[in-house]
């Protein structure tokens, strides 16, 4: 069974249609028995990272979500859910994350490495690198296009948990994968027949 957290930060809809789509039972819930009863945890989240962090410890759930850890449970993060993984956010100043990993928040710049300027939000479709094996990616051709809305990206002095990268306006980590941790900067749920491969290499890890 697939538990999708519902802790009011939005995306949940489509997340839901595309494990539907995948044949996959899941639950959509915020108990915390629920959650760690499940076999596969997706966080997903569009909006704040200071907001959703209030309504995760109003709920009870940033415990719930590190005894995932604990337990060795799969847990995927989805845009907003990447970036809660990690210790603060430049969006919300003095407001600590997760720290399930080791990394910090950054602002997109607005100006591009040559001097051309951005549109922030980065919002459309961007190519992937993948500089080591993934779990989340495997079967999946290396510059696939996956979708983007975001203002925000990870920088961790971690490398090795980069599973995906892409470029803009910084070297941008699109998708992490340590241990039971995975997430995706990206919207999988969005980006067509590989965004629904992740998904079910996701799903299918045991």
């Amino acid at each position: 069974m697939i538990a999708i957290i519902d802790y009011d930060a939005g995306n949940i809809l489509s997340v839901q249609k595309a494990c539907a789509a995948l044949g996959q039972t899941y639950l959509l819930t915020g108990d915390q028995e629920k959650i760690l009863g499940a076999d596969h945890v997706i966080l997903p989240g569009v909006g704040a990272f200071g907001d959703a962090m209030k309504s995760l410890e109003r709920s009870g759930l940033t415990e719930v979500l590190r005894e995932i850890v604990r337990r060795k449970i799969p847990l995927l993060g989805i845009c907003l859910g990447l970036q809660l993984f990690f210790d603060r956010s430049e969006e919300s100043p003095g407001v600590p994350g997760l720290s399930l990993l080791p990394g910090e928040i950054r602002r997109i710049p607005q100006v591009e490495t040559d001097g051309s300027s951005l549109k922030i939000p980065h919002m459309g479709w961007n190519n992937l690198t993948f500089p080591k094996e993934s779990r989340l990616f495997a079967g999946i051709p290396e510059g696939v296009y996956v979708y983007f809305v975001h203002s925000y990206y990870l920088y961790t002095e971690k490398t090795e948990i980069a599973a995906a990268r892409t470029h803009y306006g910084a070297d941008i980590v699109a998708s992490v994968e340590w241990e039971n941790i995975f997430a995706c900067q990206f919207h999988p749920e969005k980006s067509g027949k590989w965004g629904l491969k992740i998904l079910e290499n996701f799903l299918s890890l045991s």
